[in-house]
């Protein structure tokens, strides 16, 4: 896994050879540079609008100094890419209507606003310095002990050469050493330079980058990681399906029919006792991987949408079942499936732990949500996470931001609700 910032690129060896050093000083380079910038058109823009303010033609810019965080955070956000691989996102919302008047009285109201304008205060005056010193000690000076023997015979005319205008050196062999000692000094310069970037993109982020902001931006990717989690499951689901469709069901056929010839072939003894035997061990082997493929995925549920796979189930059920589903289109494939495990699960637990005489499935798509509901005229008292199999089930409709809930006062009735968000697939 790569390194997503200074500090985790520190951690590991071969940082001073890796590309880090030099986007640390890339970017304490540019934060000098813009610092400067930004500190002297900060000082104009107040000067010439104070100046001009009793004119009135002053104010437009007293109120774009006021506004210059938004830019300059803007560039911020963009430079921090350098040293954090983690988006910046956005803090600001969108005005309400178009046109100037509503941006201006967006942003004014906003407290990133003003937390930028902070921002850049504390950018001109402060930090655009510690940018410059950071670059200075971490990369300029032994670049500048390191040259020492260029300096000696270029400035110094052969004879002597000036160190940080610290100490002289005076001879060749002198001059090596320090050139020799500028080298190893770039190793931790280069550390230093990490150090200085980190610290520096991590008050950067917490003053342009909120909190809030960041888990939006965190729970839109698990967001998007969870739906393509639940697309690969059921890609999965339906590759074992069909290897075992196209595999080990048409091998049992072959086998049972290759069972039942030699059977009918057998003279009566104990060899067509064992056949028979056989041939009735592999009808049942056939009948369980049938059941246990219509489980994984039904052929019904894919060919014909939920609605049939419902009733498809609902005539399968030990306790009768009446379907009133009110679905018009065809549904997301994750949705379908996840819908059809549920009713499948209550109905079998209205069979094995209710008692009841009757049960009923009913539904549809309404409002953007597809609502199924499964009653029955038990005992009541069921329990979500007691032996149910009901847990599973949350938690895979939880993953399509649905929600399942479940009311079985004792004495009955029963009533399992799921809701999904979701839109019908388009025809």
């Amino acid at each position: 896994m790569q390194p997503r910032n200074p500090w985790q690129a520190m951690s590991r060896p071969g940082y001073v050879l890796s590309p880090w050093p030099w986007r640390a000083a890339g970017y304490l380079l540019t934060g000098a540079l813009t610092g400067a910038a930004v500190l002297v058109g900060a000082v104009v823009s107040l000067v010439a609008g104070g100046v001009l303010a009793l004119a009135l033609v002053g104010l437009p810019l007293l109120l774009g100094t006021a506004l210059a965080g938004l830019p300059v955070a803007r560039l911020e956000r963009w430079r921090l890419r350098l040293v954090d691989r983690d988006p910046a996102a956005d803090p600001h919302s969108t005005p309400a209507g178009p046109g100037l008047r509503a941006w201006l009285t967006t942003r004014l109201r906003e407290r990133a606003t003003w937390r930028e304008l902070g921002h850049t205060l504390l950018f001109a005056g402060l930090l655009w310095p510690v940018d410059a010193l950071a670059l200075m000690a971490g990369l300029l000076a032994p670049a500048v002990v390191t040259a020492t023997p260029l300096l000696m015979a270029t400035a110094g005319g052969g004879e002597e050469a000036k160190i940080l205008k610290l100490w002289t050196v005076t001879t060749w062999p002198s001059a090596a050493g320090a050139a020799l000692l500028g080298l190893l000094l770039f190793a931790p310069g280069a550390y230093l330079l990490g150090v200085a970037a980190g610290a520096r993109a991590g008050l950067t982020r917490l003053l342009l980058v909120p909190r809030e902001a960041e888990l939006g931006a965190r729970v839109t990717e698990l967001t998007r990681s969870r739906a393509r989690l639940v697309d690969a499951f059921e890609a999965e689901r339906r590759r074992i399906e069909r290897d075992l469709h196209d595999g080990a069901q048409q091998r049992l056929v072959a086998l049972t029919m290759t069972l039942g010839l030699a059977r009918l072939d057998a003279p009566p003894g104990p060899l067509a006792d064992r056949l028979a035997q056989a041939h009735d061990e592999a009808g049942r082997a056939l009948r369980e991987l049938r059941e246990l493929i219509h489980g994984i995925h039904p052929q019904v549920l894919a060919d014909y949408g939920l609605g049939a796979a419902v009733a498809d189930a609902a005539d399968r059920s030990a306790v009768p079942v009446d379907v009133d589903l009110d679905l018009a289109a065809r549904l997301p494939t994750p949705v379908e499936a996840a819908a059809y495990f549920v009713v499948c699960e209550a109905l079998a637990n209205v069979a094995r732990h209710s008692g009841a005489s009757r049960a009923r499935v009913g539904g549809g798509h309404r409002d953007g949500r597809l609502l199924l509901e499964v009653r029955d005229d038990g005992r009541g008292g069921a329990r979500a996470g007691e032996g149910s199999g009901l847990t599973g089930l949350a938690d895979r409709v939880a993953v399509l931001d649905g929600r399942l809930t479940l009311s079985s006062p004792v004495g009955g009735p029963t009533l399992l609700r799921v809701e999904i968000p979701c839109a019908p697939c388009s025809p």
